[in-house]
């Protein structure tokens, strides 16, 4: 038997309550990670937005595909599943932090860390990422004590609401928004320290691509920043894109923050966010994809841990979401800072794919 983390959003987190409990599972990038659960394996169930472990299920059987819709009527994402047997299944007043100290102090991934960092987060990037059995046995106990009638944990409903969402109707699918309790904050420049950062990230992004064999672009306003905060290979940065589109796609292009390409194609896009409204980046993302819906490319967001959860919320806007060629949320995935700084650290990056960087990707449940 062996322990694995199971990520639900406080959408799907509701979902399953309401459900007859016993399928869970996972998109279907994950199927590699899918195969190395067995039966008898324990899911240790964690509610991100509240950071809480609120769950434990034990698998019956799977995984298998099935792309009947459970949790959402029309376009249910997580295809690759498992049957399951609910152990425990608490309400969210009753599931732990994960920052209550007779966790935080005794968790191998959390226990060297301060509370205030991020680097203790990639353990809980996604789901299916195996857990040692100390920790396992931990979260386990801790969890029986609470469905046997441990201790409250006050949830802030304010909190809780800002995270909630509702199904709009289309006529050709049902879609989940997010409508935020706040109004959009201001789109302000963060201190000049955090756009530093910012560049520091680009900086980053560029030297990935670069090691993996790819031209870079970075966009124009940023391209002196950036080389000041990191020296690259010489002609890995190009002045000039060799795509042939209209000039107010060019133009739209031209303004993301890095982009990776392969000969005359784009393979990915990134969007790095120091600002309070995580909203421009968005917009740029919705944009190229307005103006060219049928192209290929893996957009991302990159942010601080802390603005994690407001990416989430911007993506799921109705204005993002009821957009005619599908929701962003399902073209456009989240990183953060810390795990582009963990793949920068990898020594052996000339000899890998862009697609490592889907083993560190989140997406808005």
């Amino acid at each position: 038997m062996a322990y694995f983390s199971s990520l639900f959003s406080p959408q799907t987190y509701e979902a399953f309550k309401h459900s007859d409990r016993t399928i869970s599972g996972v998109r279907e990038r994950q199927h590699n990670a899918a195969q190395k659960v067995q039966s008898g394996d324990k899911l240790l169930c964690y509610l991100t937005g509240l950071s809480r472990w609120f769950g434990m299920l034990e698998v019956a059987e799977g995984p298998f595909i099935d792309r009947t819709p459970i949790f959402q009527p029309d376009d249910d994402p997580f295809v690759v599943r498992f049957s399951v047997r609910p152990l425990v299944l608490l309400e969210a007043e009753k599931a732990v932090p994960i920052y209550e100290d007779e966790l935080w102090t005794a968790l191998s991934f959390t226990r060297d860390h301060a509370k205030n960092t991020s680097i203790w987060t990639g353990k809980l990037r996604s789901s299916l990422v195996a857990i040692d059995d100390a920790d396992g046995q931990l979260i386990e106990r801790l969890l029986l004590r609470q469905a046997e009638g441990g201790p409250t944990f006050p949830v802030d409903l304010e909190q809780y609401r800002r995270l909630t969402t509702y199904t709009a109707h289309r006529a050709e699918r049902d879609v989940v928004v997010t409508v935020p309790a706040e109004p959009i904050d201001a789109e302000v420049a963060g201190p000049p320290s955090s756009a530093r950062e910012s560049h520091r990230v680009q900086a980053l992004l560029a030297d990935i691509g670069s090691r993996m064999g790819m031209s870079v672009w970075i966009s124009r306003g940023d391209r002196a920043a950036v080389a000041g905060e990191r020296a690259l290979k010489e002609g890995a940065v190009v002045d000039r894109l060799p795509l042939n589109y209209d000039q107010t796609t060019l133009t739209t292009i031209e303004n993301i923050d890095v982009l990776w390409l392969h000969g005359r194609s784009i393979v990915r896009a990134f969007e790095v966010e120091h600002t309070t409204a995580v909203y421009s980046g968005l917009l740029r993302m919705a944009d190229l994809l307005a103006l060219q819906p049928n192209m290929d490319i893996k957009l991302h967001i990159v942010a601080p841990n802390d603005k994690r959860e407001k990416v989430f919320q911007e993506i799921r806007r109705p204005v993002f979401s009821l957009l005619e060629y599908g929701p962003l949320a399902e073209r456009c995935t989240y990183l953060s800072y810390e795990s582009i700084r963990e793949l920068a650290a990898q020594p052996n990056l000339g000899h890998m794919k862009d697609s490592v960087i889907d083993e560190y990707v989140e997406e808005a449940e």
